[in-house]
């Protein structure tokens, strides 16, 4: 007589692929948001980018959570250094290529990550 007693199930080590591309879609969403929230959003973006970017480890997933907090930080860099130079004029046009950037890498990301492609 076979045994017929349940199994426990054993939980994946990994979410599904596609919980990881609506997490990814969602730090891009994030992003998109802090355009219009001073930063807040984006702040809570870049956080959840670095807490699901170790469970996206080996998948194409994981380049688009690593875009998302280079991104971040890059933005961050540029607009402090232009608000520091803000005073001699210089500053205006570095944020402006702060925002750019970050607009940028945002939407290229978020079309690869609807499209499941990595970020390239």
């Amino acid at each position: 007589m076979p045994d017929t007693t349940p199994q426990p199930s054993v939980p994946a080590a990994y979410p599904p692929a596609a919980d990881t591309r609506t997490l990814a879609i969602i730090v891009y969403g994030l992003y998109l948001g802090a355009l219009v929230t001073a930063g807040g959003a984006g702040l809570a973006g870049v956080i959840l980018a670095y807490v699901k970017r170790d469970e996206a480890a080996g998948t194409l997933w994981y380049s688009h959570f690593q875009n998302a907090i280079h991104a971040f930080w890059i933005w961050l860099a540029l607009f402090v250094v232009g608000c520091a130079l803000a005073p001699v004029l210089i500053g205006i046009p570095i944020i402006a290529v702060a925002f750019l950037y970050f607009l940028y890498r945002t939407i290229k990301g978020l079309a690869a990550a609807i499209d499941s492609r990595p970020y390239v």
